[in-house]
């Protein structure tokens, strides 16, 4: 190709690419937005009004993704733009305006029983910042891309955590910051043993197959395993998942919040574009690390006294759910995938909002034990807190259930096609280890209604714009439940 013809490509994909110049446009504006009100205005009313200047963006973002005409290759098939991706941008923006929202809908009140974890206001620029490298990775299509995008996630990632004053914020970010650079440095490594068996990055190339296939499957599957290492450490998935707890602990609980779903949402389509473009054998590695993910992350969660930390060990267990749809290798598990991720937006924000209420009803303890009694207090929230747990365990009537019957449907459909035993074993565990997982999660629920409160509850009631964005999350978890088709049949038209 002529170089005319590069710069009319790149002129012309800047009209898909126009969410993430707005999005680059609003990170610069809200760091300038705090200089100057900060000058001018207290400091509440500074976070007030940057609280409503991101959610405006945000969601300027999220509408210009799902308006915008243009589709197909961006950039010289750097980027790829479909409605795969819009889909998961969707759910992203979705996650990150709902953090935003819960954050700035505090009251003052609130806010003095966790001092410690109160977010400076830089946290709203660099939020929007890991939102466009979210969204750079949902159109990611080449290794170079795709290794970009991963890295502006994670440092915007790293310095949200550390972004408080608390020493254990300090902790959790560096161990985040030492797991990431390891997960990278692997990643980077696979990826140029693919370029150097292939001669190309594009993973949608023609080339790019066809080059891999004239290797030997243990040379590519090898080069294969260490280039989704960093896609494994955003999903916490066994062996990266060691930084999970930490950096979620560490982090306020509106950062820990968009952790769970945002960069896991934008890493499995990557992960299932990936999958689809290498012809390695990777069903079986795959469904060795689904399975020890499930299993570490319920059998860790059991011994939590932490309610931040059991959501944490959670999180590593449904990432191994997730990648369930994926190690299926066809289009319903992908589906199921998809559904799932998108469901879970729904049930993690609303279980890490709820122990964040609960906590500050006991003065910012987090201790499970603590939320003993609270149920009559708080009764709408604690029946909220039931409903989300149960759709954590994946049980009736909630959209959990719907999400792990869709997956391991379609994980039994590939085994009868393949009848690769690893996939039955993983099918058998599965179940089982949903049924250990009600062990830690109907705990919190039972302590809320059926055990005497040692403690009198000292803490503000939550703000009614949180409670009622609270319900707003629940709502879908039952809505789905019952009506599962309107999002499937969005997902099977993407």
């Amino acid at each position: 190709m002529q170089l005319r013809d590069q710069l009319q490509d790149i002129l012309d994909s800047l009209g898909g690419f126009g969410p993430e110049v707005w999005l680059s446009v609003a990170f610069a504006g809200l760091l300038v937005a705090e200089l100057l009100l900060s000058r001018a205005a207290s400091p509440q009313q500074t976070r007030r009004w940057l609280a409503v200047l991101s959610i405006g963006a945000l969601l300027v973002a999220g509408c210009w993704a799902v308006l915008q005409p243009l589709r197909g290759f961006l950039f010289l098939h750097l980027l790829f733009l479909d409605d795969q991706a819009v889909f998961f941008k969707v759910v992203i923006i979705l996650g990150a305006v709902a953090v935003v929202a819960y954050e700035a809908f505090g009251t003052a009140e609130e806010d003095l029983y966790q001092p410690a974890d109160r977010l400076p206001v830089e946290w709203y620029s660099l939020l929007t910042a890991l939102v466009l490298g979210l969204f750079i990775m949902t159109m990611a299509t080449n290794l170079l891309a795709i290794y970009l995008s991963l890295e502006l996630v994670s440092i915007c990632s790293y310095l949200l955590t550390a972004l408080t004053t608390s020493r254990k914020a300090a902790e959790g970010s560096i161990k985040y910051l030492l797991f990431g650079a390891v997960s990278s440095a692997i990643m980077l490594y696979g990826m140029s043993l693919l370029y150097g068996m292939t001669g190309t990055l594009d993973i949608t190339s023609t080339v790019f197959g066809v080059e891999l296939a004239k290797n030997g499957p243990v040379v590519v599957a090898l080069a294969s395993m260490l280039t989704l290492a960093g896609l494994l450490f955003k999903l916490s998935l066994v062996p990266f998942h060691i930084w999970t707890p930490d950096a979620y602990d560490a982090a306020p609980v509106p950062v820990a919040a968009f952790f769970s779903i945002g960069p896991k949402a934008a890493g499995l389509l990557v992960l299932m574009r990936l999958v689809s473009a290498l012809p390695g054998e990777l069903q079986t590695p795959l469904a060795v690390i689904a399975l020890a993910s499930i299993t570490l992350g319920n059998l860790s969660a059991l011994w939590q006294t932490d309610a931040k930390r059991l959501l944490a060990y959670s999180t590593i267990a449904h990432a191994g759910f997730i990648l369930v749809g994926v190690v299926a290798f066809n289009e319903s598990g992908f589906q199921a995938a998809t559904f799932y991720v998108a469901t879970y937006l729904f049930i993690n924000l609303a279980a890490f909002f709820l122990i964040d209420a609960f906590a500050r009803s006991t003065a910012g303890s987090l201790r499970i034990g603590d939320f003993a009694g609270l149920g009559a207090g708080r009764p709408l929230l604690a029946v909220a807190m039931t409903v989300v747990m149960l759709a954590l365990t994946g049980l009736p009537p909630t959209v959990g259930f719907t999400a792990k019957l869709l997956s391991f449907s379609a994980l039994l459909q590939a085994y009868q096609t393949t009848e690769n035993p690893w996939l039955l074993v993983l099918f058998g565990l599965g179940v089982l280890n949903a049924v250990i997982s009600l062990f830690y999660y109907l705990k919190i629920p039972y302590l809320l209604f059926f055990k005497v409160s040692t403690r009198r509850e000292n803490g503000p009631v939550p703000s009614v714009a949180r409670q009622v964005l609270i319900g707003v999350l629940v709502a879908p978890i039952i809505i789905l439940f019952m009506k599962p088709d309107w999002l499937l049949r969005l997902i099977a038209n993407l």
